[in-house]
């Protein structure tokens, strides 16, 4: 078998277990694709973009960002479940779509949890709650009150049905005693689109897209849904600061998976490559600036992580009034 000049340098710093065997275990040559099942301008594609030319660095290889919106993040999910087994097809993972989507479908055309393999957990990020400036709600007092003040309750726009913003805002609703109303959309971007023109009064999701419209004085962020307060919006109360909500905590997350029964070589030489570049200073500042906190664990850890999330949706998922479709 002949061996690439790559393949044998990868051989030779032991990346890879001895052997000619294991060169084949390598991710294939080509364009590796990241797959955000999200429309752009979310926070998903935010990351994916900033990620992108520094794993195409570590790769040798060029890495494109594709987004593959719709049915809340599972179209994008299901093109990655049943892609090649080579590590040129990977997802940027949300709970959406892997935590959550068992709870909402009887049936859905892939399973989470035998059809995708975790790779690492690659940031974590607070929900936040906006609101129009116009509305006048700066705070969870103003938005309780308001609230209660409409018989419709009040509209708030969310990546999607079943997302974990979606199920957050379920559960502040019940905790609050108040009717939020939910209106889903393909993305984080969409929803911050319109909460800024105001076609809705508030929005629930990550960071990342609206943290240009708080800073521009555009939206005015209410509170993140963070166990504590973050370090970059120390001014911004967390949502369990506010009476009867002790407890609350809703973190958002991107989780890198690849096709089940990629071969474990090529999940291992990932999770390096990602851990590798969530560390670079440059990248992790630019994370920082669009209010993610990179992580880079291992593929052993994000399984435990997968596992907790799953229990925690689980509970907040009876607060939404969904019934499994």
């Amino acid at each position: 078998m002949r061996l690439t000049r790559r393949s044998a340098v990868l051989l030779s710093a032991g990346t890879l277990a001895a052997g000619v065997g294991a060169a084949a275990q390598q991710p294939a040559k080509g364009v590796v694709t990241l797959v955000v099942p999200f429309a752009p301008g979310g926070g998903h594609d935010a990351v994916a973009r900033i990620l992108a030319p520094r794993l195409a660095e570590k790769l040798g290889q060029s890495v494109i960002v594709e987004n593959r919106p719709g049915a809340n993040g599972m179209i994008g999910a299901d093109l990655v479940a049943n892609a090649k087994l080579d590590g040129n097809t990977i997802l940027l993972a949300s709970p959406a779509e892997t935590v959550i989507a068992p709870s909402l479908y009887k049936s859905m055309k892939y399973n989470p949890f035998t059809d995708l393999a975790p790779v690492t957990l690659a940031d974590t990020t607070p929900v936040v709650i906006v609101a129009n400036p116009a509305t006048g709600i700066r705070s969870m007092a103003d938005l309780i009150a308001a609230a209660k003040r409409s018989p419709d309750g009040l509209a708030y726009g969310t990546p999607g049905e079943g997302s974990s913003q979606h199920l957050g805002g379920a559960w502040l609703s019940h905790l609050a005693g108040i009717k939020l109303v939910h209106v889903p959309y393909k993305g984080a971007g969409p929803a911050t689109n319109d909460v800024v023109a105001g076609h809705i009064p508030l929005a629930i999701v990550g960071m990342a897209p609206v943290l240009p419209f708080i800073k521009s004085g555009k939206l005015a962020a209410v509170a993140v849904t963070s166990p504590e307060r973050v370090g970059w919006a120390a001014d911004v109360p967390t949502v369990a600061e506010t009476s009867g909500m002790t407890g609350y905590a809703v973190t958002h997350w991107v989780g890198i998976m690849v096709p089940a029964k990629t071969p474990s070589a090529i999940v291992q030489r990932l999770q390096a490559d990602f851990a590798a570049v969530l560390k670079e200073p440059e990248v992790r500042t630019r994370l920082n600036e669009i209010g993610c906190d990179p992580v880079g664990d291992s593929t052993a850890a994000f399984k435990e992580f997968l596992a907790a999330e799953r229990r925690r949706f689980e509970e907040m998922y009876k607060f939404s009034g969904l019934t499994p479709e």
